[in-house]
C-alpha cells in the first residue's frame, strides 16, 4: 500500500517506508544530528505535514544515524554569535533571537503536537537538550542501552527554549522534571525507564527491530480509528471532562459509521484476520 507513494524531498534526513510505517532517520552524524546549524528542523516539519496528508501511513518512527539521536543545539554556533556570525541561529539582539526561535526550532513542538499518527522515538544514542525534548514530544520512546538523556540547557546559561519545560513535566510530573531541568544532569537509559520516560531499553543491535515491532502492532489497526485515537489522547491533555466526553461521543459516532468498524466486528465474530481499507 505504501510502495507507490511520492516521498517528500528532504535535505539532512532519510525517509523509508514499510507496511504503513514511515521511518525518519536524521542523517547528520557529522554534527551528532544537531537540530540547529542543519536542515533537520525543516525535514521534521516537512515529514510531519506529509504524514498528516498521507492516509497510507499509520506510524512514524524517528531515529538518528551514527552514535547520537540528536545533540540538540549546535554549541559551536552559540560561540559564534557576534560579529560576522550574527546571522547564525543564535546571533543578534533580543528581538532577533526571539524571532529566530519562533520561526526556527519552535516550529518542531507545534508540528509534533499536530501529527495525527503515533510517533515512536527509537533513541539510538545520546539525546541532549533539544534532542531530548524532541523525544519527549513523541508518543512512545524505545532506547538503546547506549542512550544518555539530559535537559541540559541550564548548564549553558539557557532555558529550554524549544518547549521542553512544557513537555517534560507532563511526561514525568513537575517535581522530577524540575530536578532534571534545574540541575541539568544527564541520566542513563535505565534511570529514564524507571522515571517513565522510556517504554523499553534494548541492546543497540535490537533497537530498530523493537521499534518496528511496536510500530507494526499499531499500524495493523484500523487507520481512521488510529488517527482519531491519537487526536483524542492529545485532546485529553487540554480539555475539561464535559468537553472531552462530547468530543469523544462525536468521534465514536464517526467510528461506528466506518466500513473498517464493521470489518473489525465481522472478523472478530468469524475468527479471522481483518482486512482494513481505511474507510
Amino acid at each position: 500500500m505504501t510502495d507507490n507513494l511520492q516521498l517528500p524531498t528532504l535535505s539532512d534526513s532519510i525517509l523509508t517506508l514499510s507496511n504503513r510505517v514511515a521511518t525518519l532517520t536524521f542523517n547528520r552524524h557529522d554534527v551528532r544530528n544537531a537540530l540547529t546549524g542543519t536542515l533537520l528542523i525543516d525535514d521534521i516539519i516537512t515529514v510531519s505535514d506529509w504524514v498528516n496528508r498521507t492516509p497510507q501511513i499509520s506510524v512514524l518512527i524517528m531515529t538518528g544515524d551514527g552514535s547520537a539521536f540528536s545533540a540538540g543545539g549546535n554549541i559551536k554556533e552559540m560561540s559564534e554569535r557576534d560579529g560576522q556570525h550574527k546571522d547564525g541561529a543564535f546571533g543578534g539582539d533580543v528581538y532577533t533571537v526571539q524571532n529566530k526561535y519562533r520561526h526556527g526550532i519552535q516550529r518542531i513542538p507545534l508540528a509534533m503536537s499536530n501529527i495525527d499518527i503515533p510517533v515512536i522515538a527509537a533513541i539510538n544514542g545520546p539525546a541532549i537538550g533539544a534532542g531530548f525534548d524532541l523525544t519527549c514530544m513523541c508518543d512512545l520512546r524505545i532506547a538503546s542501552t547506549t542512550t544518555l538523556l539530559g535537559e541540559t540547557f541550564v548548564n549553558l546559561g539557557l532555558i529550554p527554549g524549544d518547549g521542553g519545560a512544557w513537555f517534560l513535566q507532563r511526561l514525568i510530573g513537575y517535581q522530577k522534571a524540575a530536578e532534571l531541568t534545574l540541575t541539568g544532569r544527564m541520566i542513563s537509559a535505565d534511570e529514564a525507564k524507571s522515571l517513565g520516560i522510556l517504554l523499553e531499553v534494548v541492546e543497540p543491535e535490537l533497537l530498530m527491530e523493537k521499534a518496528m515491532e511496536l510500530a507494526l502492532r499499531i499500524a495493523e489497526k484500523p487507520p481512521q480509528a488510529l488517527r482519531m485515537t491519537k487526536r483524542l489522547l492529545k485532546g485529553a491533555q487540554k480539555m475539561e471532562l464535559p468537553e472531552f466526553l462530547e468530543h469523544s461521543a462525536l468521534m465514536q459516532g464517526i467510528c461506528h459509521n466506518t466500513e473498517d468498524h464493521l470489518e473489525a466486528v465481522n472478523a472478530f465474530v468469524e475468527k479471522r484476520t481483518p482486512n482494513y481499507q481505511g474507510r
